[in-house]
């Protein structure tokens, strides 16, 4: 079930949205046209092994790997996702809050990854762990949004707390699964700190 759009109109124009797709597109291009993307990724992505051996020295890998992308299929896709449910969670938070929200996000998300696979010394990039934070918090305030997605070639609509729930699932079935080169732990810690950052940033009055 790919998503179209949601139906669920933000007050204020997203400021943050834009500018991140912007600066992961920038990224890319310096990551694989600019550089040598195996040297990039190795230099800034997070490796749990070096992380945890040396935290003070490894710390920006945790910020500098979620603007990188193993390849244009990977981007997009973390892209359209930010587009369609980000809008909606910057205009809850606000410009400044959501920036703060999504590094946090993406910061939480790879350290549940590194935890998992702890002494891994496979670099993790992209910035879906930031991502599923955002959905996490998409479902907490807008449970009840519908979700434009295609089902094979048809349309249909979906509520958002559907949508996002079997989302999740999926990726606790496919944690277990073995599905290699997919940071699925990121993702499961990225949608639960979500979850709980939005809770303590948006109170119970912002929330609909």
């Amino acid at each position: 079930m790919f998503p179209l759009y949601d139906i669920n109109r933000p007050r204020r124009r997203a400021v943050l949205v834009p500018a991140l797709v912007v600066a992961n597109l920038l990224a890319f291009v310096w990551e694989w046209v600019l550089n040598d993307p195996g040297a990039v990724i190795y230099t800034y992505g997070f490796i749990p092994a070096n992380f945890f051996a040396d935290p003070l020295a490894e710390w920006p890998t945790l910020f500098t790997s979620m603007f990188l992308h193993g390849g244009i299929g990977h981007l997009v896709g973390n892209m359209w996702f930010l587009w369609v449910f980000g809008d909606n969670v910057e205009d809850r938070l606000g410009h400044g809050g959501f920036l703060l929200f999504y590094l946090l996000g993406g910061v939480g998300a790879a350290l549940t990854q590194g935890l998992v696979s702890y002494g891994s010394d496979a670099p993790m990039i992209g910035a879906s762990g930031a991502i599923s934070a955002v959905l996490g918090a998409y479902i907490v305030l807008y449970p009840g949004a519908l979700i434009v997605s295609l089902l094979g070639f048809f349309p249909i609509l979906i509520p958002a707390v559907i949508y996002l729930g079997l989302w999740f699932l999926l990726q606790l079935l496919q944690s277990f699964g073995g599905v290699p080169g997919v940071a699925f732990w990121a993702h499961i810690g990225g949608f639960i700190v979500g979850v709980l950052l939005i809770r303590a940033m948006a109170p119970a009055r912002w929330r609909r």
